[in-house]
């Protein structure tokens, strides 16, 4: 029975360290079937070092990933991938300073749940999803700081934040 345990224990913390083939890769220009992402809800794993305490929105540049931490222990927490826009918002943390339902994009496309984080040289960095599902490139020329999520992620990042909540933005 403690030889159980043990392999039990083992296959749990193999788990936590592998990452799963979805989580390696970078989402591409328009993904196979708008909706729920392959990884979120999967057991994902763990936010950045030094990505901050308590509830919190984790955004990492180096790996188009989203962290929505419930609290502390980082334990109850969904992450899946973005789409980064032109112009990266700054390292750091943030605070959610507005949302708003629907809006057209500074690149033209109309967008849904947009939650506002940072405004860095004047381009506005939100959150947002495209009205008709997809995720286009960012349009060329311009400065964007539009991160991308499929619905149902913006779905649960809607829900997940309020003004003031904050966002931490790790390389």
């Amino acid at each position: 029975m403690a030889a159980l345990a043990v392999v039990a224990v083992l296959a749990v913390q193999a788990e936590g360290t592998a990452s799963p083939p979805a989580a390696r890769t970078k989402p591409t220009a328009s993904p196979s079937k708008p909706g729920v992402s392959r990884e979120q809800h999967r057991t994902p794993q763990l936010p950045p070092n030094g990505s901050g305490e308590g509830r919190r929105v984790v955004y990492s540049l180096g790996q188009d990933r989203i962290w929505l931490v419930a609290g502390s222990g980082d334990r109850n927490l969904v992450t899946f991938t973005a789409w980064p826009g032109s112009a990266d918002p700054r390292v750091g943390e943030h605070k959610v300073t507005g949302r708003r339902d629907a809006t057209t994009g500074s690149d033209g496309v109309p967008v849904v749940r947009v939650v506002y984080f940072d405004n860095p040289g004047g381009a506005a960095t939100a959150f947002s999803a495209a009205r008709d599902g997809s995720s286009p490139a960012p349009a060329p020329g311009r400065k964007t700081g539009a991160i991308r999520l499929r619905s149902k992620d913006s779905q649960s990042l809607w829900s997940f934040v309020e003004v003031g909540t904050s966002v931490v933005v790790v390389r």
